[in-house]
Protein backbone atom coordinates (compact mmCIF):
# COMPACT_ATOMS: atom_id res chain seq x y z
CA UNK A 1 0.00 0.00 0.00
CA UNK A 2 1.56 3.13 -1.07
CA UNK A 3 1.91 6.46 1.19
CA UNK A 4 -0.55 8.62 -0.23
CA UNK A 5 -3.03 5.87 -0.64
CA UNK A 6 -2.69 5.47 3.17
CA UNK A 7 -2.46 8.86 4.23
CA UNK A 8 -5.27 10.60 2.25
CA UNK A 9 -9.04 10.96 2.29
CA UNK A 10 -11.55 9.96 -0.09
CA UNK A 11 -11.95 6.76 -2.37
CA UNK A 12 -9.23 5.97 -4.88
CA UNK A 13 -9.79 8.67 -7.87
CA UNK A 14 -11.95 11.36 -6.12
CA UNK A 15 -10.89 14.99 -6.13
CA UNK A 16 -10.56 14.80 -2.19
CA UNK A 17 -8.06 11.60 -2.70
CA UNK A 18 -6.44 13.74 -5.36
CA UNK A 19 -5.83 17.20 -3.81
CA UNK A 20 -4.36 15.15 -0.88
CA UNK A 21 -1.88 13.24 -3.07
CA UNK A 22 -1.27 16.84 -4.48
CA UNK A 23 -0.54 18.49 -1.18
CA UNK A 24 1.72 15.10 -0.08
CA UNK A 25 3.75 16.26 -3.30
CA UNK A 26 3.48 20.42 -1.97
CA UNK A 27 4.62 19.67 1.45
CA UNK A 28 7.52 17.25 0.19
CA UNK A 29 9.58 20.78 -1.15
CA UNK A 30 7.87 23.24 0.68
CA UNK A 31 9.25 24.06 3.79
CA UNK A 32 8.52 26.92 6.08
CA UNK A 33 12.19 28.38 8.18
CA UNK A 34 12.58 31.07 10.54
CA UNK A 35 13.83 33.66 7.83
CA UNK A 36 11.79 32.17 5.72
CA UNK A 37 8.36 30.97 7.00
CA UNK A 38 5.53 29.34 4.94
CA UNK A 39 2.26 30.79 4.06
CA UNK A 40 -0.36 28.08 3.67
CA UNK A 41 -3.74 28.52 2.05
CA UNK A 42 -7.03 26.56 3.23
CA UNK A 43 -9.83 26.38 1.19
CA UNK A 44 -13.00 25.75 1.68
CA UNK A 45 -16.33 26.01 0.06
CA UNK A 46 -17.20 29.73 1.68
CA UNK A 47 -14.15 30.70 3.52
CA UNK A 48 -10.68 30.94 3.36
CA UNK A 49 -8.05 30.85 5.86
CA UNK A 50 -4.76 31.62 5.95
CA UNK A 51 -1.10 31.31 8.20
CA UNK A 52 1.93 32.34 8.23
CA UNK A 53 4.05 28.92 9.90
CA UNK A 54 7.14 28.39 11.17
CA UNK A 55 7.80 25.24 10.48
CA UNK A 56 11.05 24.36 12.66
CA UNK A 57 9.36 25.67 15.70
CA UNK A 58 6.03 24.45 14.69
CA UNK A 59 4.36 27.52 15.70
CA UNK A 60 2.16 30.36 13.80
CA UNK A 61 3.46 33.71 13.37
CA UNK A 62 0.19 35.22 11.73
CA UNK A 63 -2.98 34.47 10.73
CA UNK A 64 -5.68 36.09 8.59
CA UNK A 65 -9.22 34.88 6.79
CA UNK A 66 -13.06 35.40 5.69
CA UNK A 67 -14.32 34.44 8.99
CA UNK A 68 -13.15 37.34 10.68
CA UNK A 69 -15.90 39.95 11.60
CA UNK A 70 -15.03 43.07 8.95
CA UNK A 71 -14.82 40.73 5.98
CA UNK A 72 -18.29 38.72 7.28
CA UNK A 73 -20.52 41.95 6.58
CA UNK A 74 -18.94 42.85 3.24
CA UNK A 75 -20.91 42.21 0.20
CA UNK A 76 -17.75 41.43 -2.23
CA UNK A 77 -17.20 38.33 -3.88
CA UNK A 78 -14.99 35.70 -2.35
CA UNK A 79 -12.48 36.22 -4.87
CA UNK A 80 -12.43 39.41 -3.49
CA UNK A 81 -12.44 38.63 0.11
CA UNK A 82 -9.84 36.43 -0.68
CA UNK A 83 -7.78 39.20 -2.01
CA UNK A 84 -8.23 41.26 1.18
CA UNK A 85 -7.41 38.67 3.49
CA UNK A 86 -4.08 38.39 1.51
CA UNK A 87 -3.73 41.96 2.54
CA UNK A 88 -4.18 41.24 5.66
CA UNK A 89 -1.89 38.63 6.21
CA UNK A 90 0.96 40.56 4.52
CA UNK A 91 0.59 43.65 6.95
CA UNK A 92 0.23 41.11 9.89
CA UNK A 93 3.53 39.53 8.95
CA UNK A 94 5.58 42.37 8.37
CA UNK A 95 4.61 43.49 11.34
CA UNK A 96 5.85 40.45 13.42
CA UNK A 97 9.17 40.96 10.99
CA UNK A 98 8.81 38.95 8.06
CA UNK A 99 9.61 40.44 4.52
CA UNK A 100 9.21 37.04 2.61
CA UNK A 101 7.84 33.29 2.94
CA UNK A 102 7.18 30.62 0.70
CA UNK A 103 4.19 29.81 -1.24
CA UNK A 104 2.09 26.45 -0.09
CA UNK A 105 -0.95 26.09 -2.17
CA UNK A 106 -1.91 23.41 -0.17
CA UNK A 107 -2.94 20.48 -3.19
CA UNK A 108 -5.02 23.17 -4.70
CA UNK A 109 -4.45 25.17 -8.20
CA UNK A 110 -3.06 27.95 -8.38
CA UNK A 111 -6.24 29.58 -9.60
CA UNK A 112 -9.21 31.63 -8.34
CA UNK A 113 -9.27 32.62 -4.62
CA UNK A 114 -5.48 30.75 -3.93
CA UNK A 115 -4.04 32.93 -6.67
CA UNK A 116 -6.12 36.07 -5.39
CA UNK A 117 -4.65 35.65 -1.79
CA UNK A 118 -1.41 35.56 -3.56
CA UNK A 119 -1.39 38.78 -5.55
CA UNK A 120 -3.33 40.60 -2.55
CA UNK A 121 0.33 39.63 -0.01
CA UNK A 122 2.59 40.63 -2.91
CA UNK A 123 0.55 44.19 -3.22
CA UNK A 124 0.96 44.57 0.44
CA UNK A 125 5.05 44.15 -0.09
CA UNK A 126 5.37 40.31 0.95
CA UNK A 127 7.61 38.86 -0.99
CA UNK A 128 6.52 35.29 -1.87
Amino acid sequence: MGYALKHTKGNRGSKLRSRGRRHLRVRRRVIGTAERPRLVVTRSARHVFVQVVDDALGRTLASASTMEADLRGTEATKAEKARTVGTLVAERAKAAGIDSVVFDRGGNKYHGRVAAVADGAREAGLAL
